[in-house]
């Protein structure tokens, strides 16, 4: 009885019923062990960006600068001149730490005078500012020791020293319910949405619906499909949200209603995506498994597991194939950051690009589908014509 139990299982397993177990479990492990292995090799800050509001612009500033851009755990991308809000620089993950150089820097530092030197950190990720702050430290720490005459500097021409005034943004706590938590919270409402659409055109071919879809219909019809799971899934990430405002100390800096507007695309996208890659699967139960090739990405190189700043930056790049990156970029920025419609606007339009491209690979894939059933049907038609035809002639043949 239990041998046969077993012989029936195993017969199950490799009918292509269910699962393709015996080949994911093999894939999961290749995809962990080699691909994650490369793209997770680092885990520190290698030329993260930073961003310099340099008021001094004086030789002394602009040594400083060259410092830090020399400094193998940063890399200046911008250099301003005149006063800005060091929180717009952050926007779109522009920057991880903003460095303010204060008017008359040049000239405290060579008549005595002590001064500071202003670091703002992006504290999203709180894992992603400390090598910073240690590179930070210790060339301040460098300068000063110059400034005193050590034996080993080069210029003793300086008398003042220089401090570090840093304060963190967006996160000053560093508290689990912006970062970890916030980021379970899309992911794994993201990964039910799957879960929930990812086997709609599987169902639809089984219950015979789908042919006349194709036959009658237009891509829509399956897509209008989306519309009362993305409800459930933006009422979710609200619900969410309160319960972490109000019974954590969640931050929520944006509009709401900018939040809502992005998501409406976020899922349509998301969605499409989902039916799009269960299309060919035999049954819902094998579509699910699918889900794994475009959701679990975005969450572990989208920001809430790692720091973006310890990734290279072809796996930056490559990211942005996952649509919950995308929904960790305006994450960021509407919620953390307090971005509005202006600020996220070229990520946004990023993010269209990339939307229309999965509408058009689906519809590409409706009128596929739709000129194979067609080739199907009138082969079938000519099939039974020529069975017509071959009756006929049989019965004419009895008749004479």
């Amino acid at each position: 009885m239990n041998v046969n139990s077993l012989r029936d299982e195993i017969r199950f397993l490799f009918s292509g019923q269910g699962m393709p177990y015996e080949k994911v479990c093999l894939m999961v492990a290749a995809v962990v062990c080699i691909v994650l292995g490369t793209m997770l090799s680092s885990n520190i800050s290698n030329d993260a960006k930073v961003a310099v509001i340099d008021l001094d612009n004086s030789a002394y500033s602009h040594e400083l600068t060259s410092r830090i851009d020399a400094s193998e755990y940063m890399e200046v991308t911008t250099v301003l001149n005149t006063p800005v809000d060091p929180t717009t620089l952050f926007y779109r993950d522009q920057a991880v730490a903003v460095v303010y150089f204060p008017r008359g820097l040049e000239k405290d530092r060579y008549t005595g005078a002590a001064s500071n030197i202003g670091v703002f950190y992006d504290n999203t990720n709180t894992a992603q500012t400390s090598d910073i702050k240690v590179a930070l430290n210790e060339l301040i720490g460098l300068d000063n020791a110059a400034a005193q005459g050590d034996p080993g500097s080069t210029n003793d021409s300086l008398n003042g020293t220089i401090g570090l005034a840093d304060r963190n943004f967006f996160n000053p706590n560093g508290s689990n319910y912006n970062v970890e938590v916030q980021g379970f919270l899309f992911f794994f409402g993201s990964m039910f949405f799957t879960f929930a659409t990812i086997g709609m055109v599987p169902r639809l071919r089984l219950s015979h619906q789908l042919d006349k879809i194709l036959l009658e219909g237009t891509p829509w019809d399956i897509l209008v499909r989306l519309v009362p799971y993305g409800a459930c899934l933006i009422v979710s990430f609200v619900f969410g949200m309160a319960i972490l405002r109000l019974l954590g100390d969640m931050t929520f800096s944006g509009s709401l209603l900018l939040f809502l507007a992005v998501q409406i695309f976020y899922v349509m996208t998301v969605g499409t995506l989902s039916t799009l890659f269960g299309w060919t699967a035999a049954n819902p139960g094998i579509a699910s498994s699918r889900m794994i090739l475009f959701i679990p990405g975005g969450f572990i190189f989208g920001g809430p597991t790692g720091p973006i700043s310890f990734y290279p930056d072809w796996v930056v790049a490559a990211s942005h194939l996952f649509p919950l990156t995308w929904e960790y970029h305006f994450v960021r920025d509407i919620i953390s950051r307090g971005a509005g419609f202006g600020d996220i606007s070229k990520e946004f339009g990023a993010f269209l690009i990339y939307m229309a491209v999965a509408l058009i690979l689906f519809c590409a894939k409706f009128f596929s589908a739709r000129r194979a059933l067609l080739k199907h049907r009138a082969k079938e038609e000519k099939h039974r014509l020529q069975q017509l035809n071959l009756a006929d002639g049989t019965a004419m043949g009895q008749a004479e």
